[in-house]
């Protein structure tokens, strides 16, 4: 089969990637879309700009455009859009999304915005439990940091890392506050800075946390670099 991902950075779409490899799937090229504002409906807001450098390393062709409206059919047509221009000479069966299908605004509309198209759309890892999901992405080495939040008990989290250490306490903390423990429903996104797919890794070394108010926040990175691996593990030792 061959499929798109519509990739935001971050650990759903990420392991969507590692999802469709492993599946066999031929992965014809990867979608991102970054917002020019905060209320879009169905995009990341904070760093997906990062996927430019991320798709790079993963080398595979990637489409990177803005999205100025917040509106889930205006925002779906901009993946048709994308999907469109490219049927001819990078056709595709699907559009595949990160996540369990709990984002169903977001699923709905870009299934209903591809299926003139004759593309389907569809979550990777659709009727999966979220937590166990995550503790697969933690056990394979992927480094999550939380890059945006809108929900009571994450002020605390942005800007960190996930990791498996501290994994417990998050789901503690999504149990007590009420977010979803996949952040699906827009509680918090992320973006991924290392994972067993990646070739180097992304060593942010400069970023800005804003918070908005006790809720709601993003962060910025203002300076990163791709760093060899095997240089990180020898600095460890050293």
């Amino acid at each position: 089969m061959d499929v798109a991902i519509l990739y935001s950075g971050g650990k759903d779409s990420t392991f969507a990637i590692q999802h469709a490899k492993d599946s066999g799937w031929n992965i014809r090229y990867l979608i991102s879309v970054k917002p020019t504002r905060k209320d879009c409906f169905l995009f990341h807001f904070a760093t997906v700009e990062q996927t430019k450098d991320l798709a790079k390393m993963l080398d595979i062709p990637h489409f990177y455009v803005k999205c100025r409206v917040a509106d889930p059919v205006k925002e779906a047509n901009i993946v048709k859009e994308v999907v469109e221009k490219n049927q001819k000479k990078l056709k595709i069966d699907a559009v595949v999304l990160g996540g369990t299908g709990l984002q169903e605004t977001q699923l709905k509309s870009i299934q209903d915005a591809l299926r003139p198209l004759k593309v389907d759309a569809f979550a990777a890892h659709a009727g999966e439990e979220h937590d166990l999901v995550m503790e697969k992405m933690l056990e394979n080495g992927y480094e999550i940091m939380i890059t945006q939040i809108a929900s009571d008990g994450l002020k605390d989290w942005l800007g960190k890392k996930i990791t498996k250490e501290n994994f417990a306490q998050l789901r503690k903390d999504s149990v007590k506050y009420g977010f979803h423990i996949g952040f699906e429903g827009g509680y918090a996104d992320t973006l991924v800075t290392d994972c067993p797919l990646f070739a180097r890794k992304m060593v942010v070394e400069d970023m800005s946390v804003i918070f908005d108010d006790n809720y709601c926040g993003h962060v910025v990175v203002n300076k990163h670099k791709m760093e060899d691996k095997e240089k990180i593990e020898l600095q460890k030792i050293a």
